[in-house]
């Protein structure tokens, strides 16, 4: 009988993915994501525009990726492409909002989420996850 690579992980590993998923997709989206499905006509007319693609795009890719990516990534589907476009938004975040640097305001949790996105994008969502499933 031929095992696979993932029955050489140990279980608390999934467990600590789980955990980290979920966390990590929760806070993004209540924090972020949620006040973007919610206050999107407010915000699109003054959303910034780092990358110049107008504001109401740049709100849109910001909504993909702070309320669907965030829930993606909790709920273990996709869990890869998802994180990949998180860490993309966070990655313009952080250089066009905050320079790069991380003593500028909310910096560090810009800082954060890249390297837990980042960890998520690498290793996958876990044996506990939708994309296990499938």
């Amino acid at each position: 009988m031929k095992r696979s690579f993932r029955s050489n992980i140990p279980v608390r590993i999934d467990i600590a993915l789980l955990l980290l998923r979920v966390w990590a997709g929760a806070s993004l989206f209540v924090k972020h994501g949620l006040e973007k499905v919610t206050h999107f006509q407010d915000m699109a007319a003054h959303f910034p525009d780092p990358i110049h693609i107008g504001p109401r795009l740049s709100l849109i890719y910001a909504l993909i990726t702070d309320a669907l990516c965030s829930i993606l990534v909790a709920v273990g589907f996709a869990t890869r492409l998802a994180a990949f476009l998180i860490v993309v938004n966070l990655g313009v975040v952080f250089g066009a909002m905050h320079q790069f640097s991380f003593m500028a305001d909310h910096a560090e949790l810009v800082y954060l989420y890249f390297g837990v996105f980042a960890t998520l994008m690498i290793t996958g969502a876990g044996r506990f996850s939708v994309d296990s499933y499938l």
